[in-house]
């Protein structure tokens, strides 16, 4: 029995937050401006649907109105609740430590933290970008950076498990052919002073030297170690 005075929900209400989020990830695809019309022809909602979501969404900030009254742009609440979840950028010292596994390492080189159950890339490399990061962080089983961060959040299903042996052993964990075939990834924990996982740096390349693992995490673990306190 619910609590008196708690909001309840109905069976309808799923569905229209559902229809909620999905108008707001909409706004922000197609931009600030973006009119009822275009939204209910983009999203192939009915136009009364669009208006009603549209409204809710205005009066409880999430959305605003542009200066002529003809479209909508994302509120600063949105905003705010993004900043919640996405941890600062890293400071100049970190990212000079970056900078040079780098240009030591020769290939990508990227940086992670993992908040509240979730992997967030702090400094993913210029120069060898992340595949498919999409993927990354909805389906973390393929890729080092991914498995590293079941085994962070205390995961018990088989790819966690094996990451937990593999990090154990080595010192790091390993993915090959994730997203791009004949590429593999290595990551090493960068651990907080209470010893825990909270976040992870990783190196992207062809698959043979993913293979000579212990040698390439002995090149990444003094970078590491000097990274952590950034992250942790």
């Amino acid at each position: 029995m619910a609590e008196a005075g708690a909001p309840s929900l109905s069976a309808r209400q799923p569905r229209a937050i559902h229809s909620a989020l999905t108008v707001l990830e909409a706004v922000a695809e197609l931009g600030a401006g973006v009119t009822a019309r275009e939204l209910s022809t983009h999203l192939d909602l009915p136009r009364a649907t669009t208006y009603r979501l549209l409204n809710l969404l205005v009066e409880d900030e999430y959305l605003v109105r542009t200066p002529d009254l003809s479209g909508f742009a994302l509120e600063a609440k949105v905003t705010q609740l993004a900043a919640a979840v996405q941890p600062a950028r890293l400071p100049t010292t970190a990212r000079t430590l970056i900078a040079e596994a780098r240009a030591t390492l020769r290939g990508g080189v990227h940086v992670a933290a993992y908040t509240n159950g979730r992997l967030h890339i702090l400094d993913e490399d210029p120069d060898f970008p992340l595949s498919d990061p999409v993927r990354l962080a909805r389906d973390p089983e393929h890729s080092a950076l991914g498995v590293l961060m079941l085994v962070a959040t205390g995961g018990d299903g088989p790819a966690a498990q094996a990451a937990a042996t593999e990090l154990a052993r080595l010192g790091g964990v390993t993915r090959m052919d994730g997203a791009t075939p004949g590429v593999g990834c290595l990551a090493v924990p960068l651990r907080g002073a209470d010893g825990e996982i909270a976040g992870a740096l990783a190196f992207a390349g062809p698959r043979h030297r993913i293979v000579d693992a212990p040698a390439l995490v002995a090149r990444l673990s003094p970078f590491a170690e000097s990274l952590a306190p950034y992250v942790a």
